[in-house]
C-alpha cells in the first residue's frame, strides 16, 4: 500500500492494555523519572483511598534489590470474586482493563484520588512483571503478569490460612518504556510519602529500601495539616509571624475542605493544594477561590477593627508574602486536567471553596483577635510598599525605557515574530556569545552573552537581584516580568536555553541561573521552556579533517577512538570561546544535531527543599549533602 492511499486498512485497532504501551506518556505524562515515580503513585493512590474510606490505617514502600517496588496496604484487599457480567476474577479486570475499578459509582469510595480506572491496568501494562497478593476471607490470593500486562498465572490460593486483610502489589518497570531510568529514587518517594501521612493524620507509612544499606524511615502525623504547615516552616529557615496555624474546616455540597495557614518573616509565597490526596501543583478552581475569600476575610475584619486606614485596601498579591498554607479538598467527582491531575477545573468548587473559608477565617480572626492583628498587619507592609512602589512608577519607566534600549545593544534578537519557535540563548562570556551570534539560525534563535556569575537570587533581596545587570537584560529579553507580575503569555520566546562552558565554572552559572527561575520566574520551568544546551568536550579527526566527530564526555570518546582507532587526533574544548561559529551550529545550536536537557520540577517540596540545602547561607547542610551525593574519583583525592 502506497503513502498516499487511505482506506479500512490505515485504520489500526490497539486491543486491551496495547494502547498504553504504544503512547504512555498519555497515561503517566512521560516516560522519564517523573513518569517512572508515576507507577508507584498509582497503587500508592488506591491504597490511600482505601485509607480515606477508613479500611486503612498501615502502608508499607519497599523498593527492592531488584529494581522493583513493592506496595503493601491493610485495607479490605482487591476482590477476587468473579464479576458477573466479565467472568473473570475482579482483580484480573482491575489489572488488565482499562477504566474498569470501584471508584465510578461513588458507593464503594465516597472520595478518592483515581477516577479514571486507569491506574492499576497502565502499571501492569508498563512493566516487565508484575505480582499482586491479596489478603482476603482468611486466604492469600495471587495472580501473576509477565511482559506488559500478560498474564502469567491466573487468580489462585497460595495460603489457605492466614490473618488479616489487605493487598500486595509488586512490580518493575520495563526498561524498553523507561528508557531514561527505571530508578526509583528514595527521596522523591520520601517526600510524597510525608505528605500523605501528613494529609492522612490516622495512617503510617513506612518506606523501605533494600538496596545497598537498609534504609528505612516511619511517617505518621497526628497533627495533620497543622503539622505539614509546621514543617514547612521549619524548613524554610524563617521564623514564624505568629505561632498558633490558622486551621479551619468545614463541609459544603459534598465537599470538604481543610486548610492550615501560617505566616512567616520572608517574601515568598509557599501554597501547596491537594484534591483527593492528589498535588494540584497548577492549582485550580479551589485555589482561585480560596485566594478570593482569603482577600476579602482579612479586608472585612481589618475594617471592622480600625486596623486600616481609609485608603488602605489589600489585594491579593499583598497576602502572599510570607504565605505558607496547605489546602486540602475532598471532593466526590473532581474533574482535573490531564491524567496526571495537575489541575482541577470543577467550577462548582470556587465558590463552595470561597464560602467555607471567608467563614472558617473570619471565625478564627474572631477567637484570636492577637493573631489575626500579627497577619493583617504583615499584609499591610506589603500593601503600603505595593502602593509606594504605585507612586514611583512614572519615574522608573524612564529608567526602564533607557535600560531595553541599551540592551538592544547586547542582545541579538531573532528577526521571526513566532513566538512558538523563537528560542533565546544564555551564552557564557562575550567570546562565546560572538561565535554564537554568527553561528546561529537568525530567524528563530536569539544569543544574549552573560558575563561572569549572576548574584546568586536565593539569598539576596529583590532589590540586590535587580541592581544586577545580567539579571536586568534577562528579564528585559525573556519579557514576561518576574515574581507576582510574572506573565507566561507576555513572553517573548517557546525556550530560554542556558549555553555554559562543560567545567566547574560553568555549572555553577548553570546553577544560579536556574535559582533565579525557580524563584522569580518558575512558571517558565513549569511549563517546559527552561533548557539547559550541551556541548561537546572533544573533537575528534581523522585523515586530516574529512573525519570528524564530536563527543560529549569521555565514555562517548572511548567509543569513538575504538571506532576510529588510536591514531585519530583529539582536542579538548576548554569552553565555548574555543569553537567557532561553525562547529558551535553544527553541536550546540543546530536542532538537527544538538543535545538539549528539559528542565523540569518532579517533586516542588524536593526542589525547594535542596535548593535551600545548595544555595542558602547554611554551610553544615550543604556539606553534608555534597558528602552524600558527589562521587569522588582519583583525580579528586
Amino acid at each position: 500500500m502506497s503513502a498516499k492511499q487511505y482506506n479500512a486498512d490505515s485504520i489500526q485497532v490497539l486491543e486491551g492494555l496495547e494502547a498504553v504501551r504504544k503512547r504512555p506518556g498519555m497515561y503517566i505524562g512521560s516516560t522519564g523519572s517523573r513518569g517512572l515515580h508515576h507507577l508507584a503513585y498509582e497503587i500508592i493512590d488506591n491504597a490511600i483511598d482505601e485509607a480515606g474510606a477508613g479500611f486503612c490505617d498501615q502502608i508499607s514502600v519497599i523498593i527492592n534489590k531488584d529494581g522493583s517496588i513493592t506496595i503493601e496496604d491493610n485495607g479490605r484487599g482487591i476482590p477476587v470474586d468473579i464479576h458477573p457480567s466479565k467472568k473473570v476474577p475482579a482483580v484480573r479486570l482491575a489489572f488488565e482493563t482499562l477504566h474498569a475499578g470501584g471508584k465510578f459509582s461513588g458507593e464503594t469510595y465516597k472520595t478518592s484520588g483515581g477516577l479514571h480506572g486507569v491506574g492499576a491496568s497502565v502499571v501492569n501494562a508498563l512493566c516487565v512483571y508484575l505480582t499482586v497478593d491479596i489478603k482476603r476471607n482468611g486466604k492469600l490470593y495471587r495472580v501473576e503478569y509477565t511482559d506488559g500486562g500478560q498474564l502469567k498465572s491466573d487468580l489462585a490460593i497460595v495460603k489457605k490460612s492466614i490473618k488479616g486483610t489487605g493487598t500486595i502489589v509488586t512490580f518493575k518497570p520495563d526498561p524498553l518504556i523507561f528508557k531514561e531510568t527505571t530508578v526509583f529514587k528514595y527521596d522523591t518517594l520520601r517526600s510524597r510519602l510525608m505528605e500523605l501521612s501528613f494529609l492522612n493524620s490516622d495512617l503510617t507509612i513506612i518506606l523501605t529500601d533494600t538496596r545497598g544499606e537498609l534504609k528505612s524511615e516511619t511517617f505518621s502525623s497526628k497533627n495533620g495539616i497543622i503539622g505539614f504547615v509546621e514543617h514547612l516552616i521549619n524548613e524554610s529557615g524563617f521564623s514564624p509571624v505568629h505561632k498558633k496555624a490558622i486551621y479551619f474546616t468545614g463541609e459544603k455540597d459534598e465537599v470538604v475542605l481543610e486548610c492550615a495557614i501560617q505566616y512567616n518573616h520572608s517574601d515568598e509565597e509557599s501554597l501547596h493544594s491537594y484534591v483527593n490526596n492528589i498535588p494540584t501543583d497548577e492549582g485550580g478552581t479551589h485555589e482561585s477561590g480560596f485566594r478570593t475569600a482569603l482577600t476579602k476575610a482579612f479586608n472585612i475584619y481589618g475594617r471592622k477593627n480600625n486596623i486600616f486606614k481609609k485608603e488602605e485596601n489589600l489585594i491579593g498579591d499583598d497576602l502572599k508574602d510570607g504565605l505558607t498554607c496547605v489546602l486540602s479538598l475532598k471532593i466526590k467527582d473532581p474533574q482535573f486536567e490531564g491524567q496526571t491531575k495537575t489541575k482541577l477545573s470543577n467550577m462548582e468548587v470556587e465558590g463552595v471553596v470561597q464560602s467555607i473559608t471567608n467563614e472558617g477565617i473570619t471565625q478564627f480572626f474572631e477567637k484570636n483577635p492577637s493573631i489575626a492583628k500579627d497577619v493583617i498587619n504583615r499584609a499591610l507592609t506589603t500593601c503600603l510598599i505595593r502602593l509606594a512602589a504605585k507612586k514611583a512608577k512614572e519615574l522608573k519607566k524612564k529608567a526602564r525605557d533607557a535600560e531595553i534600549k541599551a540592551l538592544s545593544g547586547k542582545l541579538a534578537a531573532c528577526s521571526g515574530k513566532d513566538k512558538s519557535r523563537n528560542e533565546l540563548f544564555l551564552v557564557e562570556g562575550d567570546s562565546a556569545g560572538g561565535s554564537a551570534k554568527m553561528g546561529r539560525d537568525r530567524r528563530f534563535q536569539a544569543i544574549l552573552p552573560l558575563r561572569g556569575k549572576v548574584i546568586n537570587t536565593y539569598r539576596a533581596k529583590i532589590d540586590k537581584v535587580l541592581e544586577n545587570e545580567e539579571i536586568r537584560s534577562i528579564i528585559s529579553a525573556v519579557g514576561s516580568g518576574i515574581g507576582k507580575e510574572f506573565d507566561i503569555e507576555k513572553g517573548n520566546y517557546a525556550r530560554v536555553c542556558i549555553m555554559t562552558d562543560a567545567d566547574i565554572d560553568g555549572a555553577h552559572i548553570r546553577c544560579l541561573l536556574l535559582t533565579f527561575f525557580y524563584r522569580y520566574m518558575k512558571p517558565l520551568i513549569l511549563s517546559g521552556r527552561v533548557y539547559i544546551a550541551q556541548s561537546p568536550l572533544y573533537k575528534i579527526e581523522k585523515e586530516r579533517g574529512k573525519i570528524i566527530r564530536y563527543a560529549f564526555d569521555d565514555e562517548e570518546l572511548r567509543k569513538e577512538l575504538k571506532e576510529l582507532g588510536k591514531t585519530a587526533k583529539i582536542s579538548r574544548y576548554k569552553g565555548l570561546g574555543e569553537m567557532n561559529p561553525e562547529q558551535l551550529w553544527e553541536t550546540t545550536l543546530n536542532p538537527v544535531n544538538r543535545r538539549m536537557i528539559q528542565v523540569t520540577i518532579d517533586d516542588t517540596l524536593e526542589a525547594e527543599r535542596k535548593l535551600r540545602i545548595l544555595m542558602s547561607e547554611q554551610v553544615e547542610p550543604r556539606r553534608e549533602f555534597m558528602m552524600e551525593n558527589i562521587i569522588f574519583t582519583d583525580n579528586d583525592m
